[in-house]
C-alpha cells in the first residue's frame, strides 16, 4: 500500500496531530479538551499519552545528596509515595503506595555508593519514614519538616481550646470569645501576654524554630510543665523524633519544594477530574514537570520540525530524561 511520512502505516491520524497532542498534553488541561481541539476521540488522546513514556529515567548509580520524602492523594484516593530533589525539585520517582516494603524494594535497587552519598532526607512526622531511611542511607541526616512542627502544635492547641470551649454555654461570653477570636490564640508571643503554660509553649517553641536556637528547642522538650494532654503527646512524638528535630534548626532543607510539587499535583487531577489509572496520573505528571524518558523512541517524534521546536521550548527534547 501507499505510505507516506504524513501517518504511520495502517494509522488514519497523521503524526502532525499526534504531536500537537502531546504537546498540549504538557499543559494543564483535560484530555477531553485536548482531543476536541484537534478533532480527535479522547481514546486517541489516551494512547498518545501512552505511547509517549513506559518507563521513566533511573540512574541506579547516582541519587541526589538531599532528598525530600511525602505523600499525595491520587487514585482512588489512595495515597502515593513521591520522593523529591532538595536542591533541584526535580521528582525522584513517585510510587503506587506508601507503604514501607515498597519504598525499601525501590531504593534497595540503587547501588549501595549511591545510597551512602545521600546526605539529608526531609519529611514529615511520619512514623517509619525515619526507620527507613535510616536503614536506606547510612550517611544521611533526618530532618523533619519546620512546617509540620508548627503545624502540629498549633492543631494541638487548637484541639485543647475547642475542649476549653465546651465547658461553658454557648450563649456564654467564655465560650464565644474562645470561638470568634481563635486566631488571637495563634498570634505571636511578642505581641500578647502570658496566659497559660500550654501557650507558652507553643509560642516558644514557634519562636526558637524561627531563631533556630537549639538549646530552647531541648529545654522545651525536657520540661516538665502540666501542658494538657494534646500537647504533651504532640511534645512526645517531638521526642521520638529527637534527631530530626533538633537538625530541621540547623538544615537549610525543608518539605516546602515537595508541597508545592504536591499542590501541582492536585492541579492536574483537579482538571481532569480525577484519575483511575495510575500509571496515565504518572506519565502527566512527568510531562509536566518535563523530567520524562522514553523506554523507545515513537516514529511521530521524528518528524516535523515546526513540532520539534514546540517540543524544545517545553524544554522536553533538551532533557536528561527524554530522548
Amino acid at each position: 500500500m501507499t505510505q507516506s511520512n504524513l501517518v504511520n502505516k495502517y494509522c488514519h491520524i497523521s503524526n502532525a496531530s499526534k504531536r500537537k497532542a502531546l504537546a498540549a498534553l504538557t499543559e494543564d488541561r483535560s484530555m477531553t479538551s485536548i482531543a476536541r481541539e484537534h478533532d480527535l476521540v479522547v481514546n486517541t488522546v489516551q494512547r498518545v499519552l501512552e505511547s509517549c513514556s513506559s518507563k521513566f529515567y533511573d540512574d541506579l548509580d547516582r541519587l541526589p545528596e538531599h532528598l525530600a520524602f511525602d505523600e499525595f492523594k491520587g487514585v482512588s484516593k489512595k495515597l502515593h509515595f513521591i520522593c523529591l530533589d532538595g536542591d533541584s525539585h526535580q521528582v525522584v520517582q513517585i510510587l503506587r503506595t506508601r507503604f514501607k516494603p515498597e519504598i525499601l524494594r525501590y531504593f534497595y535497587k540503587f547501588s549501595p555508593n549511591a545510597r551512602a552519598r545521600v546526605k539529608t532526607v526531609t519529611m514529615d512526622l511520619n512514623c517509619y519514614y525515619p526507620i527507613v531511611a535510616q536503614e536506606l542511607f547510612p550517611n544521611a541526616q533526618i530532618v523533619i519538616d519546620r512546617f509540620h512542627m508548627v503545624q502540629m502544635l498549633t492543631r494541638s492547641f487548637n484541639s485543647l481550646r475547642v475542649q476549653t470551649m465546651k465547658h461553658f454555654k454557648k450563649q456564654s461570653r467564655e465560650y464565644k470569645l474562645l470561638k470568634s477570636t481563635w486566631r488571637l490564640y495563634l498570634m505571636k508571643y511578642d505581641k500578647l501576654n502570658k496566659m497559660t503554660p500550654y501557650y507558652e509553649v507553643m509560642q516558644d517553641f514557634m519562636a526558637a524554630i524561627k531563631n533556630k536556637d537549639k538549646k530552647q528547642i531541648i529545654r522545651l522538650l525536657h520540661s516538665k510543665q502540666a501542658v494538657g494532654k494534646q500537647m504533651h503527646q504532640t511534645l512526645l512524638t517531638f521526642k521520638y523524633n529527637y534527631t530530626g528535630i533538633l537538625n530541621s534548626i540547623s538544615s537549610r532543607y525543608s518539605n516546602g519544594c515537595l508541597e508545592g510539587v504536591n499542590r501541582k499535583i492536585k492541579q492536574i487531577e483537579r482538571t481532569t477530574y480525577g484519575y483511575s489509572n495510575f500509571r496515565h496520573l504518572l506519565i502527566r505528571i512527568r510531562l509536566e514537570e518535563n523530567i520524562i524518558k522514553e523506554k523507545e523512541p515513537n516514529s511521530f517524534f521524528k518528524l516535523s520540525d515546526s513540532f520539534s521546536k514546540t517540543i524544545h521550548q517545553q524544554n522536553l527534547i533538551n532533557s536528561p530524561y527524554f530522548y
